[in-house]
């Protein structure tokens, strides 16, 4: 007998954990720096269009199967399988997402881990313990492992509390958090001298510089920012109550995770400027953008150095945004496993959040100590390739295999005449047809 499942108490609660989820380190580092290399403005033009046009749709994928299911992306899929073929095919596509979930939690964590350990070395500046500092700023392998531990730990006491004392809790008061400081740190790097440049580049569109590369990055962008294609989405789904509008909801989500990667944007790109100001190299020697952790660990700790005793708070308040980003995106994804282990292997919750988060550890460990091997064909091997293949498969699910009556059936829980609504007049040929091809040309392009 499996646990008894939890259940967001609110609106509000489910938008923060979805927003949460959605907006990660890919939002604050990877959105601004992608548009800063493919034309600025013009990028984020055609950002905008794409998430409506691409990531809405597949995330209303996600949300319907996972709320008509109330179950782990395996058992979801299976169910609305319609016979033996179909119902293999869901199972591996479960397997396959709470494989490829895994594993992008298991860099991810490393990545979050660098975040921590820049959070703390201001604090050991500020009490004088110079060797503590350089040690947290170092690139060891035991400070490399024992950062990661600590965020791995984090992430796994806030699932092991639960969907509504733990997931919707912690998303209640960290979003609200990132979103203030996010401001405060624009307020303040604005005022520095350089950043009007930053600002220029990202806010004037240069259309000449469209291009089909850039508009099939832009598509990938989207995609990936909203954590589709792992599961995630088609989690907190399950947790949902039927009274809600998932038209609704799915637009109000992916309006907050873009409009948050666009006020990030607010702050990276003035302050690469800001940087170039302060004599700190933002462009390699051939020209391109320092982007990445080169840019978070490298650029950003440059400037900061330049400010002086404003420049520790400064990155204290810079790297506690980047944690709490962290942290939101890795809780929904370790949930996707820890789901598993309880709906099918009937263990409780405070007992298999540890059994899988130290498994996924120890995959981190492994990484670590052979990173050079390790870390970039991990992370191609989940993101280049898992995510869109798992994408295009929970489209297919969707638009192709699951009963168009028991589809329209449960989008009407919540959204009574639905059928009538230019949504459901557009949505399920959309998604059956245009959003796979649209994913597998990122993909392509991706590849290419």
């Amino acid at each position: 007998m499996s646990a008894p499942r939890g259940q967001f108490s609110s609106n509000v609660g489910f938008l923060m954990a979805a927003a949460g989820s959605a907006v990660g380190l890919g939002n604050i580092w990877g959105f601004p720096t992608k548009a800063a290399s493919n034309g600025g403005a013009a990028f984020v033009v055609v950002y905008l269009f794409m998430a409506f046009l691409l990531a809405y749709p597949a995330l209303m994928a996600e949300l319907t199967i996972g709320r008509h299911a109330r179950r782990n992306m395996v058992q979801a899929l299976r169910g609305i399988a319609r016979g033996p073929v179909t119902r293999f095919l869901g199972g591996l596509t479960g397997f396959g997402g709470i494989l490829v979930a895994s594993l992008i939690l298991s860099f991810y964590a490393i990545v979050a881990g660098w975040m921590v350990a820049h959070l703390a070395e201001p604090f050991a500046t500020l009490i004088g313990a110079g060797g503590i500092a350089d040690w947290l700023t170092g690139d060891s392998t035991p400070r490399n492992l024992t950062v990661t531990a600590i965020f791995s730990g984090l992430t796994m006491l806030i699932i092991a509390s639960g969907v509504e004392k733990g997931i919707e809790r912690w998303s209640t008061l960290l979003m609200p958090s990132l979103i203030l400081l996010l401001l405060l740190l624009i307020i303040y790097v604005l005022a520095q001298d350089g950043a009007m440049k930053g600002l220029e580049v990202y806010l004037m569109p240069d259309f000449s510089q469209l291009s089909p590369e850039l508009m099939l990055s832009a598509m990938g962008q989207a995609f990936f920012s909203l954590s589709l294609g792992v599961g995630t989405m088609l989690i907190y789904g399950s947790y949902l109550s039927r009274q809600e509008s998932l038209p609704r909801l799915g637009a109000l989500v992916t309006l907050i995770d873009v409009g948050i990667a666009f006020t990030a944007g607010l702050l990276i790109l003035p302050a690469m400027y800001v940087a170039q100001e302060a004599g700190t190299q933002i462009f390699s020697d051939t020209g391109e953008l320092i982007a990445g952790p080169g840019l978070i660990m490298q650029v950003l700790p440059a400037l900061f150095d330049t400010m002086g005793t404003a420049g520790l708070f400064v990155a204290i308040a810079f790297f506690a945004l980047m944690v709490i980003a962290s942290l939101t995106s890795s809780i929904s994804m370790l949930e996707v496993p820890v789901a598993f282990a309880i709906e099918n292997l009937g263990i409780g919750r405070r007992l298999a959040t540890p059994l899988v988060g130290l498994a996924i550890f120890a995959i981190s460990s492994l990484i670590i100590f052979n990173f050079d091997a390790l870390f970039g064909l991990v992370v191609s091997i989940s993101t280049e390739f898992g995510q869109p293949i798992l994408g295009v498969a929970l489209c297919i699910f969707a638009g192709w295999i699951w009963r168009r009556d028991q589809l329209l059936a449960e989008l009407e829980k919540g959204h009574e005449n639905v059928e009538q609504t230019l949504f459901w007049k557009v949505w399920p040929w959309y998604v059956r047809i245009v959003c796979p091809l649209l994913i597998l040309a990122a993909f392509l392009q991706s590849l290419l």
